[in-house]
Order: C-alpha cells, then structure tokens, then sequence
C-alpha cells in the first residue's frame, strides 16, 4: 500500500476556501512557525502573586543609575512602578482641599459614608486619601477615616459616597472634625471605550464638575409635571434641560419655589417612574456651556477628565520618568525622591519653566538629541515667561522641549525648543521611535520627524497619505522598519516606503473585530522568535482575547487566543512581560498557562487525491513528531484524522489516536503509528495538546491511503 507523505505549508491561511487550500493550515490556536513547521507556544506563569488596581494597558521598563530595574504600569485606574515584585503607587495628586472643606455623614448599621466636599471634581471610582479626620464617635474611628478610598458613588458636584471597612452605629453622629483635608487622585479613565465625550462620558454620563445638581424632593410618577426638588436655583431658566436617572425633561420658566414645571420625556427618553432623592442634573443651561451635558448625537465640543479610555505613555529622562495619561497632564517623577513618592505635574519641577504643556496625546523622549517631546498638546503660553501653556489643546500640534531641559518649552535664540504641525489627519494617533527618525502617524497620514539642528531643530516630512491605524498602540519599530495595523489591513513601512502587508488571516481578524473597543490593540514584539504580535477584542467581547502574529523573518501569519491587556518584548529583563487580570506574567516560561494545561492545536486545509473525484481509503499515519523540551515525562499529542466527501459538506468520520513519547534515549521514541479506518473524497489533520509539560513540534507525517473507487 503507497505511503504519502504530508507536506505542508507554512502559516495559516484562512482567507481563501480550505479546498484551495490543500497543502496549507487553516486553523490553530497558540502554534508558531520556525523553519516553516508548527510548534506549540511557550508557556507563562505568573511573576508575582501580587496585584494591581485597574486594567495595565502599557509598560515601559528601565533601570536606574544604581542599577534599580524599574517597570512602569498605567492602568486605568493607576500609576505604579514595580519593583522587586512590589506596586509602588505614583498617580499623581489632582487637588488637596484646605483643612474643614471635606465632612462625612454616616448612617446607623451602614457602611456607606457620605462626604461632602464643594466642588470636589471627582469622578466615581476616583481615588481620595484622608487625613486629619476624627472619630465619627462610634466604630467609625480615625484610623477607619484617615486612609485612601475609591469613590463609591456621585450624589452631586458637592458631595459622593465612599465605603466604611465597618458599619456604622448609633453613635457615629459626628462630621469628622474642622481639620480633614482630601487629597484627590488623578481622575481615573474608563476601562470601556466610549465614543468621542458624548453620552456615558465623564462624570454623570456626560455632565462635567461643574454642572448643577440637586435631588428629588418627592417620589415622582411617569406623568407628573410639577416636580419637586431639594433646591431650583439656577435651574429654572425656560428651555433648561434636566436629566433624572435616563429621562432628559424639558423645564418650563418658573418662580424659585423648588417646584419646577417640565414636559416629561423629552427629546426623545420616555417618562419613568423616579424614587425620591434620585439626583437630579441640569444637562442643559449652566451658567458656563462647557459645563453642559455633551451627548445624545451632538458632537462633542468639550475635553471631559476621565471620558476616555485610559491610555498612558511614558518614557524615562535619565533614570527619572515622565508620564502623560492620553488628553491629560504631563508628569514627572523625580527617582531621587523614591518610591514612596508621587509623580508631580511637569511646570511644578526644575526651574526655568516656560510654556510647558498641560495636555497631550503623547510624551517622548527623543534619545539621540534628548529633547522631550509632547504630541497632540496645548500651544505656547501668553508670553516668553509664562509657565505653562495656552491649555487649548491642538491635536495636530507637536511642541518639543529645549535640549536636555524637560522644561523650557518656549523658542527663543539661545534654546532648541520650538514646535511643529501636523499637515495630514485631523488628530495624532501614535509617534514611534526608530534609530533614524520619529515615525508620527495621524488617522489619515505618515509624517517622518527628524532631528536637523539649529535654527529648526526638527523638521517634518510626509510619507504617506490615505493610510489607517488602528489605535495609539499599534504600530511598532523592528529596527528602522514600522508595522503596524490599520482598521482593515496591516501595513509596513521599511526602506523609505509604505505597503500593505500580504496577510493571509486578514478576514479572520477583521471581520471579528469589536471596533468600538479598537483603542485597546496593541502590537508587540516576541524577538526570540522574530514574532510581532496584535492583541485585539473579537466581536463578541468587550475585552482583549485575541491575537495575531506575524512572523517578520518567515512572512508568515498565525492567530490564537490569549487575553493580554499590554506586552513588552525581552530585553532588560530576560523574558517578555505582559499583563492580565491585574497580574504581571512572564512569558515564554516552560509550555503551560501558569501551572495548568495550555490547549494548542493546529488544523490541516482537506486533502484528496487527485481533483478529489476518488474516495480514499486511510488505513494508518505515521507519526512524526518531536516533543523535544518537554518537562513532562511522557509528552503527549493526539492525532485526529476527519474524511467528507464535499467541500460544503461537514466531516462526516472523525478518529483520533495518541501519540506518546516512550523514550529520550539513544534517540527520542513514540508511538510508532496510529492506525484509522475512514473513507471519504478528502481528508484533514488535526494537532491537539492538552497535557501538562508538553513540547510539541510537527514534522512530516506519513499516511498509509489507498483509491477507494468512485462512489
């Protein structure tokens, strides 16, 4: 009987039909591709028990002039540097309130203490710390009070509630003294994407901080037009708009008696039911427009602080760090100060601060010329001696620091500072370094930012124009080439020209894609294997759960599943690093998912003999494969072989066998053949690995089949 060996091709290629295919792979699952055969991932586990608070979207490591290695973490809720697998929080302080603004008020057999604080600014979820506080009078001590919180709730721009480590008892009477000061966090961003600052953004789903509010002052039926509140004014203007929990009501002009005339469901939002105290907001007629709710199909017109997902950047100047959360601050972290304190605001540092920026998409430090640059910011400050800048920020613009000076940002004749902007797009994106130049991409264009000394310092050079990109992560440097993905292609920019990337995956990516999470991909690099790597949201999550590779050494392309929220390649640590689940792990450590069994497999395209008009008859394959690396003693894989008859047609045999190494020694040993009986006009492999510390690496098995006649 004839013994057909099966030879296959490199990569995966899903975009054309499996019959066209014949000889290919169509389907896998954490395999890689070395010198053109499949082979399972390698393996994590996790690098600390330890966690951190949010989701960690980015990492950026470096080391210290002691030789302190470092890891920067930003996640959504946070800052943090790890060190020696410990969380160092340094999110920067928004506000410190003046001793007496902040009071609690606390409720008998809760947990739930309400603080008031005037104009407080923050967002729920945010974090405050409290000192100075006093005892409530009962369990609700000091020491309960004095300690950092997360924002529990929003009642009004005036007063939140938090959550007590203990409930309250009847003697918990007290307000906490005239000397409790509130320390507010950076406001923290969204884990979810939401459009443009429209609805759901910032505080109370589009308002800002400085929006009025109040309470219901009764319980109120779906067609009631007389609606009590706690207080009116300022609200009772003719054509202010309020919002109650997802009704918007139109307000009629009325006398400040705290009973307000509306028509009910208004644009558009049905007339409901409301308990009484449910918060009422006015979306419409703020003394400042900017403080109105911005939604509902409008464009967006304001910058709201927390209205985006959270994304940071970072890059160190010497062994400090600068930090920049995506359309907020810029923030410098000074290493001498240690890990026990916070990063502070960029124009509070050094001396000599001109112009400095206040917002900004991105913060660089270029590395040959050492100027630091920040992308998508505010423009210059009203004079040469002003501290900060303008505080409008321009999407388009690029401002970049004097020489070796993080601070002095405004031109003059004896600095290197100055500024740039953008001709192609309407907003920055992302900028890459290389060894030559900065590669800055807008949603529409290429721009190639080189440095070329004085008068100019730097200048800019478009490279492309109609191009895409995904998110502000998803393009990555191997050495002076960039990849990176757009919204329906991948692309390659390499010896002075933009292309397309060939992808043989493109459909399976693309058209299971959760576009409205598209700002969480990113790209990395697994350079061990010459791998880049895009983590993306299939269409059915919300959260990153997918990737897919590209072998830049090979030009060949392999997809999987793995939920990793950030990833940074080997380099000055010995493995790659990624997040997940508020956990660091490392990567490419032994076969396993952290301790369990990792599931890979790899799926052959149908095979026939001929143009596929003769049934074939298998009756055995030969095995040929290695598990070299293994930690398991007796690796294993199972071999499924699947016959049918038409292309259209599901498989209607399916077998499967074992194959198992026996033996390491003089040379490795398994199963010698695994033996089937199944009839059909073609016939497909399947690769499966489910086992504990096993290595597998495909060869060239061989296949014992023979014509089995026509019908």
């Amino acid at each position: 009987m004839p013994i057909t060996s099966l030879k296959f091709k490199p990569g995966i290629i899903s975009d054309i039909t499996s019959y066209s295919n014949e000889g290919g792979f169509v389907d896998g699952d954490k395999v890689r591709f070395r010198f053109g055969f499949p082979e399972k991932f390698g393996g994590w586990e996790k690098y600390s028990p330890n966690t951190y608070e949010g989701s960690a979207r980015r990492l950026h490591n470096w080391v210290a002039l002691d030789g302190s290695d470092f890891l920067g973490i930003g996640t959504h809720f946070k800052y943090d540097i790890e060190e020696g697998q410990t969380f160092n929080d340094i999110t920067p302080i928004r506000n410190t309130t003046s001793a007496g603004d902040v009071t609690f008020a606390a409720t008998n057999g809760s947990t739930t203490i309400t603080v008031t604080d005037p104009a407080h600014g923050a967002n729920e979820k945010d974090f405050v710390t409290f000192s100075g506080a006093a005892s409530l009078g009962g369990t609700i001590t000091a020491t309960i009070l004095n300690a950092e919180f997360q924002i529990t709730s929003l009642i009004s721009s005036n007063s939140y509630t938090i959550t007590s480590s203990v409930a309250a008892n009847a003697s918990d009477s007290g307000n906490g003294g005239g000397s409790i000061v509130g320390i507010y966090q950076l406001n923290v961003g969204l884990d979810n994407t939401v459009g443009g600052t429209g609805w759901g953004a910032g505080q109370w789903s589009g308002t800002t901080s400085g929006a009025l509010a109040t309470q219901l002052n009764e319980a109120l039926d779906n067609s009631e037009t007389a609606v009590d509140v706690d207080d009116e004014t300022g609200m009772n203007t003719a054509n202010d708009v309020i919002l109650v929990e997802e009704e918007l009501m139109l307000v009629s002009a009325t006398t400040d008696d705290n009973t307000m005339t509306v028509t009910r469901g208004h644009s558009g939002t049905t007339a409901a039911t409301h308990a009484d105290n449910t918060l009422v907001r006015l979306a419409v007629g703020n003394a400042d427009s900017a403080n109105d709710f911005v939604g509902w199909g409008n464009a967006a017109n304001v910058t709201v602080p927390g209205a985006q997902i959270r994304l940071w950047s970072h890059d160190n100047f010497g062994e400090d760090l600068l930090i920049n959360a995506r359309d907020s601050g810029i923030f410098y972290w000074d290493k001498t100060n240690g890990l026990g304190n916070r990063a502070v605001e960029l124009s509070t540092t050094f001396s000599g601060q001109t112009s400095v920026p206040t917002i900004a998409k991105q913060v660089l430090v270029s590395d040959q010329d050492r100027h630091v640059i920040a992308f998508g910011c505010d423009g210059f400050g009203a004079s040469s001696t002003a501290t900060q800048g303008n505080g409008v920020q321009d999407p388009l613009l690029i401002r970049f620091s004097s020489q070796e000076n993080p601070v002095d940002f405004f031109p003059t004749a004896t600095n290197t500072a100055g500024d740039l902007r953008l001709g192609g797009g309407s907003t920055f994106v992302q900028a890459v370094e290389t060894k030559q130049q900065i590669l800055c991409f807008t949603n529409k264009t290429l721009h190639a930012m080189k440095f070329i000394g004085p008068p100019f310092t730097f200048g800019l050079q478009e490279l492309s124009k109609n191009i895409t990109i995904m998110s502000p992560a998803a393009a990555i440097a191997i050495e002076d080439s960039v990849f990176w993905m757009g919204v329906d292609t991948f692309y390659v920019y390499a010896a002075g020209q933009t292309v397309q990337l060939p992808c043989t995956v493109k459909d399976k990516v693309f058209l299971d894609f959760n576009f409205e999470e598209r700002d969480k991909v990113h790209a990395g690099v697994n350079s061990e294997f010459s791998e880049l790597l895009w983590f993306y949201p299939t269409a059915s999550s919300t959260e990153i759960d997918a990737y897919v590779a590209y072998n830049y050494i090979e030009k060949v392309w392999y997809y999987g599943t793995l939920a990793r929220q950030a990833w940074l390649d080997r380099g000055i640590r010995t493995l790659p690093i990624a997040t997940g689940g508020s956990l660091l792990y490392n990567h490419e450590v032994g076969f396993d998912d952290d301790g369990s069994a990792m599931t890979s497999f790899i799926e052959s395209a149908p095979i026939d003999i001929g143009d596929g008009d003769k049934f074939v008859f298998l009756k055995r394959v030969i095995p040929d494969v290695t598990f070299d690396g293994s930690t398991s003693v007796n690796p294993d894989v199972s071999f499924t072989m699947k016959a049918k008859n038409f292309p259209g047609s599901n498989f209607n045999q399916t077998t499967e066998g074992a194959t198992q190494r026996s033996a390491t020694s003089p040379i490795e040993q398994f199963t010698e053949k695994l033996d089937y009986r199944l009839r059909g006009r073609s016939f497909a492999l399947r690769i499966d690995s489910t086992s504990l510390g096993t290595k597998y690496k495909l060869g060239t098995p061989r296949v014992d089949i023979r014509e089995d006649g026509r019908r």
